[in-house]
């Protein structure tokens, strides 16, 4: 059966579409048929994480008005196969699309991909609300920070209201060394504060501005990153274990080091979190 997962968060820059194309691409690695859909309307950037944006003919808006086949949009990421993008369109508004018009286009996606991973954009106003329409599951972003803390709760509120379930929580941007100092909350602080399941953390790591700039999302690098073997792990942890061979990484070849530490931060997230 096939999961329409929305990625969310309320708060802008908490890493919502970076974790979005990462995670399709660790899922599809794995050997899922998924599809990613940009559905921020108004500030498209998932097809620069995924270094897409050169090869987008149509879009999510020319399928709506009828210029085009579904099919025809969608955008396939020749470094992986089974990984699709669905790209929204430059220069239009959030509110030319509306909740009734993406439910019957997501659905008929899920005729074709195992998961169906909607970019959400920041806020609970419109946008947001047509970004949830059709999602049967949440993914809700977090810093451990309380802005962030509090707009997540929000939204927690309106996920239930519209009876969308299992919602799930990823903590990002982690500082372990800061969490083991006791100056930032833990992946636990923030889970208790929300009362959700926590689905995985990710630690704050430089080679994501550089993957970001790249178009070369993380999961692919040859030499993993502490956020990468997160990332990849938060996929096992959704979907199993179908085909994990190729995201099983060596962490002793990533040393890395955080901010002049001499502790490699892989080591010092892991020690700190074993569950990964």
């Amino acid at each position: 059966m096939t999961r329409i997962i929305v990625i969310t968060s309320g708060k802008g820059g908490v890493g919502k579409t970076t974790i979005t194309a990462n995670l399709g691409i660790a899922l599809a690695k794995m050997g899922y048929q998924v599809a990613l859909v940009d559905a921020d309307f108004e500030l498209r950037n998932l097809d620069l994480l995924l270094g897409l944006e050169k090869r987008i003919i149509y879009t999510l808006f020319d399928v709506l008005a009828g210029e085009c086949r579904l099919e025809q949009a969608l955008v396939k990421d020749k470094r992986q196969p089974g990984l699709t993008l669905l790209p929204a369109a430059k220069k239009r508004t959030k509110e030319l699309v509306t909740p009734e018009q993406i439910k019957p286009l997501l659905n008929d996606l899920s005729q074709k991909y195992e998961y169906v991973l909607i970019d959400s954009p920041a806020g609970i106003d419109g946008g947001f609300q047509t970004a949830i329409a059709a999602a049967t599951e949440a993914l809700v972003i977090a810093t451990p920070e309380i802005s962030s803390v509090r707009d997540a709760n929000r939204v927690i509120t309106l996920l239930q209201a519209q009876k969308i379930k299992p919602i799930q929580l990823i903590v990002n941007r982690v500082r372990p060394g800061m969490v083991r100092d006791l100056n930032m909350m833990s992946p636990e602080d923030v889970q208790e504060l929300l009362g959700i399941s926590l689905v995985g953390s990710i630690c704050e790591d430089d080679r994501v501005i550089v993957s970001t700039n790249n178009g070369q999302p993380l999961v692919l690098g040859k030499n993993k990153s502490p956020a990468a073997i997160a990332i990849a792990q938060i996929a096992k942890n959704l979907g199993g274990k179908k085909n994990n061979k190729s995201l099983e990484f060596d962490l002793s070849n990533d040393r890395i080091l955080d901010r002049g530490s001499t502790i490699d931060p892989t080591t010092e997230f892991l020690s700190l979190y074993p569950y990964f």
